[in-house]
């Protein structure tokens, strides 16, 4: 089959670039993913001869240089925008149908492209961003949480929790992960990055979502880790969080924190929290992020978002800062160190609401994370203060959900008057069995979450296991639910938790 019949048959199936990759059928990429052609796997030297008829003179000098980028057009096609690239294993070819702009139109001296790092669709955009961005509408169309862009490996996307290379793109050299991410970054992070070889800002794309980015430097060369953040924010009542951490959102005062590892979604949760107290108080709200995500329009409430490093040098200079300007609601996005969890707690013993974040794996190893990050000599003035203050607990981490997708596992810790006891005098060991007997609270050990997930049928018993800390309690719990653990090893994982708190 010819070329222009494969791009004829493209635009009748809706089709926007067909791919020529060594090793792969012809692929043909519509708004509804990649679709490879009945055929055989391409060659080099079968991809030689289809593209050998369409090459310009010009485009033929330029290819034997290594790339080069034409336009020509084709019945019932219209303008087609192509692009080649030798490469040790071949060569790997696009050619864009559609509204894209005819190379043969630009001048010459325009006309020859920067090295390419992948072959892409031609870019929805314009400008050097232009190429990057189609990376990100494709992780978005995807509905991937992360992108990867490292040297050495092509762009990978984490999609339901796995990690996997996007099809059909090319392993990144530095020179092209540099020409990818350097346009992207603002001056002040361009700077930051000379410093420090590592940078965090937000960046966005309108119409489409914001993304939290992070580069940085390993022994390779120049990287980035790109997080998607919704346009549109999920509410309280979408997530289906229980109406108990609602209610720690019409308290007047006291700290809230919400825990779990990285990339469990504390944000998103964080965010609906917000949207929620915006929609349901008058009250002002001031939140200190670093990068700024979730971008709050005021509903009921006046929300001030502050940056660090751009509206704020710090957290703990913004915490010290919030309490001059009248806020009922404090957000703070991480609570990195001892200062700021410090100020964090007296802000919340002076009458505020404050909500934050840390790095824990549990609802009661988060109080203990708090009191530890004190000297010796302060822990006990500190427990009388968390006694106080602490008014709840959610610590979760994601699993995938049968059907695909991810589901929040949560586990709740609501501050009773015998928690505060608990706290106040060193026995955070026995909050796991106050956690056990108040579900009338609404408190929820994390091997609960798990079993009814399991028992509803959202998430698989191997997924659950796999991600469970104390794995012989959960085995437990499933035989008493009469889940089927036939899968499961004899013994739990050596070295397991056996604690429910652990």
């Amino acid at each position: 089959m010819s070329l222009d019949r494969i791009l004829q048959a493209t635009v009748k199936a809706g089709g926007h670039e067909v791919r020529l990759v060594p090793g792969r059928r012809i692929v043909i990429v519509t708004p509804a993913g990649e679709r490879e052609v009945q055929g055989p796997e391409q060659t080099p030297s079968a991809i030689d001869q289809l593209l050998a008829p369409l090459l310009t003179m010009d485009a033929r000098q330029s290819l034997v240089a290594g790339r080069a980028e034409w336009g020509f057009d084709v019945p019932g096609v219209g303008p087609v925008r192509a692009r080649a690239e030798r490469r040790p294993d071949g060569t790997f070819a696009t050619f864009a149908v559609g509204n894209a702009s005819h190379p043969s139109r630009v001048p010459a001296s325009a006309a020859v492209p920067p090295p390419a790092a992948v072959i892409t669709a031609a870019p929805r955009g314009s400008g050097p961003a232009a190429e990057f961005e189609e990376l990100l509408r494709v992780m978005v169309e995807m509905k991937a949480s992360d992108l990867h862009v490292s040297v050495g490996s092509p762009p990978m996307v984490r999609h339901d929790g796995d990690v996997k290379s996007l099809p059909g793109r090319a392993v990144l050299a530095p020179a092209d992960t540099e020409r990818m991410l350097w346009p992207i970054a603002p001056e002040r992070n361009r700077e930051e990055f000379k410093r420090r070889h590592d940078t965090d800002f937000a960046y966005e794309i309108p119409g489409l979502a914001r993304f939290r980015c992070n580069f940085f430097m390993d022994r390779k060369g120049m990287g980035g880790v790109f997080r998607v953040i919704p346009s549109r924010i999920m509410t309280a009542e979408e997530m289906g969080l229980p109406k108990e951490i609602l209610q720690l959102c019409h308290l007047p005062k006291g700290l809230v924190l919400v825990t779990g590892p990285t990339g469990s979604g504390k944000s998103t949760t964080l965010c609906a929290l917000i949207d929620y107290i915006n929609r349901n108080r008058t009250d002002h709200i001031i939140t200190i992020e670093d990068p700024l995500e979730f971008v709050h329009e005021n509903k009921k409430c006046l929300i001030n978002q502050r940056q660090v490093g751009e509206h704020t040098d710090s957290f703990k200079d913004a915490l010290r800062a919030a309490l001059r300007e009248d806020p009922d609601i404090v957000l703070v996005g991480e609570m990195r160190d001892l200062e700021t969890v410090a100020i964090a707690i007296e802000t919340a013993e002076t009458g505020h609401l404050v909500f934050g974040t840390l790095h824990t794996s549990s609802a009661p190893s988060t109080v203990d994370r708090v009191i530890d990050q004190f000297p010796a000599d302060r822990q006990s003035q500190v427990r009388v203060m968390l006694a106080e203050s602490l008014k709840g607990v959610v610590c979760q981490m994601l699993c995938k959900k049968i059907g695909g997708g991810r589901v929040p596992v949560l586990e709740v810790l609501i501050v009773t008057p015998s928690v505060s006891n608990l706290i106040r005098e060193a026995k955070i060991f026995q909050i796991p069995s106050i956690m056990q007997t108040g579900k009338k609270y609404g408190m929820c050990l994390m091997n609960e979450a798990f079993t009814d997930l399991v028992k509803r049928k959202v998430v698989e018993p191997q997924e659950a296991y796999a991600k469970a800390l104390d794995k012989t309690g959960l085995l437990s719990m499933f035989k008493k639910a009469g889940i089927d653990t036939s899968w499961a090893p004899t013994e739990a994982t050596p070295g397991a938790a056996s604690s429910p708190g652990s």
